[in-house]
């Protein structure tokens, strides 16, 4: 049968209805005869737009052949000369505007399902116990990675391939940046998942050093004038919440979308042997629509509120990805479209108990191209509920640029750096979030790539 002609092979997922009630993973993804199945629907184009649309260049045509043929451990080799996360990138990478988007086969059929045939890859490997990197011999050269989100994660891996001496510093308890403190386990297991692709990130050679705040524990300039470090690059990523500026947003039980998933993944809330339990309540509003909204909506569902999720849009603007807005559907959330807070209401003891709303409806096209929204007069009306949670994007952190002589940054507090990562200091690299606002795990990691291969360009002519 012609590739064309089979059908894209389905993915096992939790029944709805009793995955809304644990933090265990939503999909299954493929077993052995599955992905061979999927891998041979590949067309193996001459020019494979795929590739150029992986941020990180992972070969895709050439592990999606080794899958077909059964070279599983072929294919795991393949994907790590360009990716240090293909079990992250597998389940939260936004293949459908991305590689998948770039499908030949998507233009009259169904893509190839590149995400789930990485992610089975990747978990194939795990359970063989196979490493795809040998630690390459350490170069004298010493790199310091500010931050253990998927941009640092990707420069750290490729300087370590390089030779090059590379510790990350990281100022949580635990490695991984919004991997760890932003993805909900049922999306992204920490234990079966992260914790094995930092294993393999440092059995690659690099070392990771928590707890350190740089700017507050040891500066960059410390590190560059006193321990030895030759180059920096800094992926802090964007952690400091937005908020609305509406009235009641100081009420108990008004929590920003990064508080809440920090406080359920990074300090396990969602756990009974846990002591870090979070505020939910029996009613949740969610304000925004984009992944950390479905994020936040479907980890306050799971904690046994019925929630609501509030957006001034219609769902085709919905930013998040659609397979995010299918699952929460499925599992009973909400979905208040083109409808905006003007307040928070609380009650004589300072909790919260409704959202004040207006209705809206799509005016004329903004600078940006979408149809902006306008208040539809006399439309207020109230959402019953005891938490609201503001999941309306973040910006970086203010630290690194205030405590480094000659970084810059600009008037939305991202560093400046140049296409490569190069900032405004010799010396110091940047990438990911903390250099163009939040975006998505693999942007962040091609940024890391790129800063990976400037700062050996750089230590080379030094």
């Amino acid at each position: 049968m012609a590739a064309n002609r089979i059908p894209r092979v389905p993915v096992r997922e939790q029944d709805p209805k009793v995955r809304a009630h644990n933090f265990e993973e939503v999909c299954y993804g493929y077993n052995k005869e599955e992905a061979m199945l999927e891998a041979s629907r590949c067309l193996h184009c001459k020019n494979p737009r795929c590739v150029a649309s992986c941020p990180v260049g992972v070969k895709i045509p050439d592990f999606i052949e080794l899958v077909a043929a059964g070279d599983f451990a072929g294919a795991a080799a393949k994907i790590a000369e360009d990716s240090s996360l293909p079990a992250v990138c597998g389940r939260v990478c936004p293949q459908e505007t991305q590689c998948e988007g770039s499908c030949v086969l998507g233009v009259k059929f169904e893509p190839v399902s590149i995400g789930k045939l990485e992610r089975f890859v990747a978990d194939w490997t795990f359970a063989q116990g196979e490493k795809a990197v040998e630690a390459p011999k350490c170069g004298g050269k010493k790199v310091a990675i500010i931050g253990s989100g998927p941009a640092g994660l990707a420069c750290a891996y490729d300087l370590a391939k390089m030779g090059y001496d590379v510790t990350i510093f990281e100022a949580l308890h635990k490695a991984g940046g919004v991997l760890e403190y932003g993805i909900p386990e049922f999306r992204l297991p920490k234990e079966k998942v992260l914790k094995r692709e930092l294993q393999d990130v440092i059995a690659a050679g690099v070392k990771i050093e928590t707890d350190v705040i740089i700017g507050r524990t040891v500066t960059i300039d410390t590190l560059m004038d006193q321990e030895g470090f030759e180059a920096v690059f800094v992926g802090t990523g964007a952690g400091l919440p937005k908020f609305m500026g509406i009235p009641g947003e100081n009420f108990n039980g008004v929590f920003s979308a990064n508080e809440f998933l920090t406080r359920n993944n990074l300090m396990k809330a969602f756990r009974d042997d846990y002591r870090t339990p979070i505020h939910a309540g029996q009613k949740v509003c969610v304000v925004g629509g984009g992944n950390v909204a479905m994020d936040a909506a479907r980890t306050a569902l799971r904690l046994g509120a019925e929630t609501t999720i509030v957006y001034r849009r219609t769902e085709v603007e919905l930013p998040a990805r659609k397979e995010e807005v299918h699952h929460a559907k499925e599992e009973g959330i909400d979905f208040q479209m083109l409808t905006n807070p003007v307040e928070i209401m609380g009650d004589e003891k300072g909790w919260v108990r409704a959202l004040k709303c207006v209705r809206m409806e799509l005016g004329e096209p903004d600078e940006s191209g979408r149809r902006s929204p306008v208040v539809i007069p006399g439309s207020e009306f109230e959402i019953p509920t005891e938490t609201v949670i503001m999941a309306l994007g973040t910006s970086p952190n203010p630290l690194i640029a205030r405590t480094t002589p000659g970084v810059e940054s600009n008037k939305r507090g991202c560093l400046v750096a140049d296409e490569a990562g190069a900032t405004t200091r010799p010396g110091v690299f940047a990438g990911g979030d903390a250099v163009t606002g939040a975006a998505t795990v693999i942007l962040a990691m091609g940024a890391g790539r790129k800063a990976a291969a400037a700062i050996d360009e750089y230590l080379k002519n030094k």
